[in-house]
């Protein structure tokens, strides 16, 4: 944990089949934020004293049936509640789970990384190794990643954009044992969006032939792009930073939330003529919203993909996040 810095998360994504039924396939994610309040714990004599608040996350995909599910928790970062760690320290960070779930959500590291979410009351849970399988990834140089051309508006981010990925998940009262492969982000900052900006659209595709590829827009209120950057990952890990001129994503179809009344994209073409590269990016399927009750209700679509060539042949395979769409849905960064 950076606890100098105002806003910080850990932000897993994934692809899991099932063992023994290869054919059952399941997106996930699985977020802890630190959200820092105050520069320093309040002198009070209080066990409930804190400086920050644990926001958790937590969502699986059924690919077979079409459904999401998505759960929240929220509490102050305090010894009995939740907390952060420093490494070798662990767990990195957890936190109680939803109330009426008796098993702490929780996410350690020993050179892989272990996690586990439940939450009775939505029916679901997981518990999951991730050993990366790439180098880790700096998103921009030395991990400094702008998101405005003005200055003080960044954060320090790195990936690791391949994980291989075990463990458990279980959807009413049904256990799987998965395997599948995963992505994990790392970024913490204390001023990400600039004023003017109201949401970001986030791409991570695992391509077959090896590469990986993050980008993200940083949008303004009219729908302009404001900011961009994108990574290219080489099948050996190196990352090449492109210039903003050398890239393209489109959207060429929408979804209307019937929860929300939000409107996202929900189709693009992605180009990268330098690296021979025309992809589409199709949700696996539309409803993968996100709807917060917690945290000012914020709500965001976060969901699994496909990526295909410009001759409809499958890709690769990824996630997509999507927010600050709607009416007044700016996330708090």
């Amino acid at each position: 944990a950076h606890p100098a810095y105002r806003n910080e998360w850990w932000y897993f994504t994934g692809e899991l089949e099932a063992v023994a039924d290869p054919g059952r396939r399941f997106g996930y994610q699985f977020t802890l934020f630190r959200i820092g309040l105050l520069p320093r714990r309040p002198e009070l004599d209080s066990a409930w004293a804190a400086r920050g608040l644990v926001l958790g996350h937590a969502a699986v995909s059924d690919l077979a049936t079409g459904e999401h599910r998505f759960s929240e928790v929220l509490y102050r970062a305090t010894p009995i509640l939740g907390g952060f760690a420093e490494c070798p320290e662990n767990p990195l960070a957890w936190t109680l789970a939803p109330p009426g779930t008796d098993a702490p959500w929780s996410l350690a590291w020993d050179g892989r990384f272990r996690f586990a979410m439940r939450d009775d009351g939505r029916r679901f849970a997981f518990d999951l190794d991730a050993r990366p399988t790439k180098p880790l990834v700096f998103q921009g140089p030395n991990g400094y990643s702008r998101k405005s051309e003005r200055a003080g508006y960044a954060s320090q981010y790195y990936s690791l954009t391949r994980l291989a990925s075990a463990g458990t998940l279980t959807i009413d009262g049904a256990e799987y044992r998965v395997r599948g492969t995963s992505w994990m982000d790392k970024e913490f900052g204390s001023s990400q969006l600039a004023p003017g900006q109201v949401g970001w659209d986030w791409f991570s595709l695992q391509l077959d032939d090896g590469r990986d590829l993050m980008l993200y827009l940083l949008r303004r209120a009219d729908g302009a792009v404001d900011y961009r950057s994108a990574t290219l990952v080489a099948a050996d890990g190196a990352p090449a930073y492109l210039r903003p001129e050398a890239w393209s994503v489109t959207s060429t179809a929408t979804w209307t939330s019937p929860a929300t009344g939000a409107t996202y994209p929900a189709r693009w073409t992605v180009g990268i003529a330098d690296a021979g590269l025309r992809l589409v990016v199709v949700p696996e399927f539309a409803d993968q919203e996100n709807v917060g009750k917690l945290a000012g209700g914020l709500y965001y679509w976060e969901g699994a993909v496909r990526v295909l060539d410009d001759a409809g042949r499958t890709a690769g395979r990824g996630y997509v996040e999507l927010t600050g769409y709607g009416a007044d849905n700016r996330p708090p960064l």
